[in-house]
């Protein structure tokens, strides 16, 4: 389970997250909504230790890594896979040596034919036996996402955190990966926090949804929930109106 209490960040005037409370657990999909420069991905670089907040505390199971640094920050990150906004591939190595960083990185007990294995397995489970010779700029926009993902398997993570993992793929693919992440889920029950503003994509994949507005949480619930909110700042959200709390800048 992940638990946030209170985390606060602001960079030099600007508060960007003002008090974020949120549980995240064990298994499920956790989908966190809201405006594009709204906080989402602070939020998340705060999970993954990248930044540190000015007020509020993180826990990982009981583990608090609010404070931690070091090997100790980095046997946390190791129970992490992280799919990051774009993909980041590297744009030097093949689709199979980026998939095969994160073992060659961190696990040095293994050797080469398993280190193969592992990747041809990963490869394969995400639509890409065939493709791993080729570089990302010979692939499809679809087919870097897929790496991406891969990459972010392939070290077996209990926790997955997926940067508006389907930014700039058209709806077709967006449905695509959507359904591919909730696939590799089913099948390997990590937990899943994803910060996304695909609307309305999104409530068909998430267990729950958390909307991120004004630097807090405003509301957390199963996706009917969500739609059915009586909040107007989520029902302006949602359904994309001009006209509301939200002021269209």
């Amino acid at each position: 389970m992940i638990r946030v209490e209170n985390l606060q960040k602001a960079f030099g005037d600007q508060r960007v997250l003002q008090g974020v409370t949120l549980e995240v657990q064990t298994g499920e999909i956790m989908i966190v909504i809201g405006r594009s420069g709204g906080g989402k991905s602070v939020f998340l670089r705060h999970l993954l230790g990248l930044l540190r907040p000015d007020a509020g505390r993180i826990w990982v199971d009981e583990v608090d890594i609010t404070g931690l640094r070091g090997r100790a920050l980095d046997r946390i990150r190791e129970r992490y896979g992280v799919v990051f906004q774009g993909g980041a591939l590297f744009d030097s190595m093949t689709v199979f040596d980026n998939i095969a960083f994160p073992l060659r990185e961190k696990k040095r007990s293994l050797g080469p034919s398993e280190i193969r294995d592992r990747t041809e397995e990963k490869l394969a489970q995400v639509g890409l036996s065939g493709a791993g010779h080729k570089f990302p700029d010979e692939v499809s926009g679809g087919m870097r996402k897929r790496a991406a993902i891969a990459r972010a398997l392939v070290t077996e993570p209990e926790i997955v955190f997926f940067d508006e993992p389907t930014t700039g793929l058209d709806p077709v693919l967006v449905n695509a990966i959507h359904h591919l992440i909730v696939d590799l889920h089913r099948k390997f029950r990590f937990t899943a926090v994803m910060v996304s503003h695909e609307i309305p994509e999104i409530f068909e994949i998430a267990q729950r949804v958390a909307m991120l507005h004004d630097g807090v949480i405003v509301e957390v619930g199963e996706p009917k929930v969500i739609q059915e909110s009586a909040n107007p700042v989520i029902q302006q959200f949602i359904r994309g109106q001009i006209e509301g709390p939200i002021r269209a800048t």
